[in-house]
């Protein structure tokens, strides 16, 4: 995996920080989902694997892009942080939350749930050779329990 691709999250930050101080890894800053499923996809036309990072509440944007790795058969991978589930405090991400695996899997993604912290690394290698082995699409989805659920914080 030599191509990042995100839009900015809480959940990825520490993955985003790392990825970014990795000399053979190149890191793009997305304006929104979808992009990155063109970026991904433009990337294994050249030679290069990529990765989509996102936020439950950005897969309904993905859903039109979605239809490109699937009808050209390119292997595409996402990692989704989970939102609208265990602990959540704002009301309008629970449904996103709720739907986000199944719009995946109606977009031909195979979608892989994880909610031990130890399963994570072994997950997304899975995913990431079913995506090149099959040419298909993959998402690993990291459980709202996995990461915590988000805090209001006042006074800012």
């Amino acid at each position: 995996m030599t191509l990042i691709t995100h839009v900015p999250d809480g959940g990825h930050a520490q993955l985003i920080t790392r990825c970014d101080d990795e000399p053979t890894m190149d890191v793009i800053t997305l304006t929104t989902e979808e992009e990155g499923v063109g970026i991904v996809c433009g990337a294994w036309a050249g030679g290069r694997r990529g990765v989509l990072l996102m936020q439950s509440s950005g897969v309904g944007n993905t859903v039109n892009a979605l239809a490109l790795p699937n009808a050209c058969r390119v292997p595409f991978l996402s990692i989704v942080t989970m939102r609208g589930e265990w602990g959540e405090f704002i009301p309008w991400q629970v449904p996103m939350g709720l739907a986000a695996p199944t719009i995946l899997e109606a977009m031909g993604v195979q979608t892989y749930r994880v909610d031990d912290g130890d399963r994570v690394g072994s997950t997304v290698e899975a995913a990431l050779a079913m995506a090149h082995n099959t040419r298909g699409s993959a998402a690993v989805l990291l459980s709202q329990s996995l990461l915590g659920a988000k805090q209001f914080e006042e006074g800012g």
